[in-house]
């Protein structure tokens, strides 16, 4: 019976930590896409991986910024623009004071008022 917990416990970390690992592989595969400004690759990952980027927003942050900021201060307007146009209208007018690039500004301005 105890070799039986055992096992279910080290099954369980296991699993756990495997979890962890592999959100920690995204978020950073997400941060190298952006701070490139690589568009096509950035849709490509989330697509393979069937990921959202409205779902995932919150949960991933780079240089301790979102992902919009991150893209701004990384000047990768292709791929903050894509954010911009995927996220909700009431999350964008909440990450206008985070942006600090005007063209990023400029397309969120239009995401909010269409």
């Amino acid at each position: 019976m105890k070799n039986f917990f055992l096992a279910l416990t080290l099954v369980l970390i296991s699993t756990t930590y495997s979890e962890t690992a592999q959100a920690n592989n995204v978020a950073k595969s997400l941060c190298e896409y952006v701070s490139v400004d690589d568009k096509s690759r950035l849709r490509s990952y989330l697509k393979s991986n069937k990921l959202k980027i409205r779902n995932i927003f919150d949960a991933v942050q780079c240089n301790g910024q979102n992902l919009v900021a991150f893209a701004g201060s990384s000047n990768a307007i292709e791929t903050g623009t894509l954010m911009l146009g995927k996220l909700p209208k009431s999350t964008v007018e909440g990450l206008l004071a985070t942006i600090t690039s005007p063209e990023l500004t400029e397309a969120a301005n239009k995401r909010i008022n269409g």
